[in-house]
C-alpha cells in the first residue's frame, strides 16, 4: 500500500482524514483543492489540470483527497487504496455551514491562501444531492476496478474506528482481511 485516494461529498471530511493517516502512515498528502482553485476560486484549465494529476500520481506514495470526478479514473488507476466517505445529506451539509463560520473571510488550511472560504446556495445543493446524484456513478466506477482495496465509511463514527486501528496496524489496515466495506 504506497497510494491512497480519499472521495466523498463535500463536508465528508475528505481533508481531515488525508491530513490524519498521511501522520499516522507516514505518507504525502495532496488536497486537490489546494492546486485546483487558483487565486481568487479561479480554476485550473482542464488540459493543464489532467497534466498536473498525471504527473502527480506517478510518485510512489500518496494520500490525495478531492473529487473531480471527470478526471478520477487518473488517479483510480495508480490508487492501491481508495476510501469512499459515504456520509448523510444532514452531516454534510452542516459540516460545510460550520467552516463556513469557522474560516469566515480566511482560507481552509486545504485551500490556496488566497482563495477565502465562501459558500453559495450551488455548493449546498450539490452537498445536499451528492449521495443521489454523485455517489451511484461513483460506486458504478469502482466496481470496474475490482483489484482495488475499496472502503466505504458510512459516518464519522465509523472514520475514528478505521482511524483507530489504522494507528494500531499502520498500513496493516488495509490488508484484504480487513472489511470496512
Amino acid at each position: 500500500m504506497k497510494r491512497i485516494m480519499i472521495i466523498g461529498s463535500g463536508g465528508a471530511g475528505k481533508s481531515t482524514l488525508a491530513r490524519q493517516l498521511g501522520e499516522l502512515l507516514q505518507l504525502p498528502v495532496h488536497h486537490l483543492d489546494a492546486y485546483y482553485w487558483k487565486a481568487g476560486w479561479n480554476p485550473t484549465p482542464n488540459e493543464q489540470w489532467d497534466s498536473f494529476q498525471e504527473k502527480l500520481v506517478l510518485e510512489e506514495h500518496w494520500i490525495i483527497d478531492g473529487n473531480y470526478g471527470r478526471t478520477l479514473d487518473i488517479r483510480i488507476k495508480r490508487a492501491d487504496v481508495i476510501i469512499l466517505l459515504d456520509f448523510s445529506r444532514l452531516i454534510t451539509v452542516y459540516r460545510v455551514i460550520k467552516r463556513r463560520i469557522k474560516y469566515h473571510g480566511k482560507a481552509r488550511p486545504d485551500l490556496n491562501e488566497e482563495c477565502p472560504e465562501s459558500l453559495d446556495f450551488e455548493f449546498i445543493k450539490w452537498v445536499w444531492n451528492f449521495r443521489k446524484t454523485r455517489t451511484p456513478s461513483i460506486i458504478q466506477k469502482l466496481r470496474d476496478y475490482s483489484d482495488k482495496h475499496i472502503i466505504v465509511l458510512k459516518s464519522p463514527k465509523e472514520v475514528k474506528t478505521f482511524l483507530a486501528q489504522a494507528k494500531t496496524l499502520g498500513a496493516g489496515i488495509f490488508e484484504k482481511g480487513e472489511n470496512f466495506s
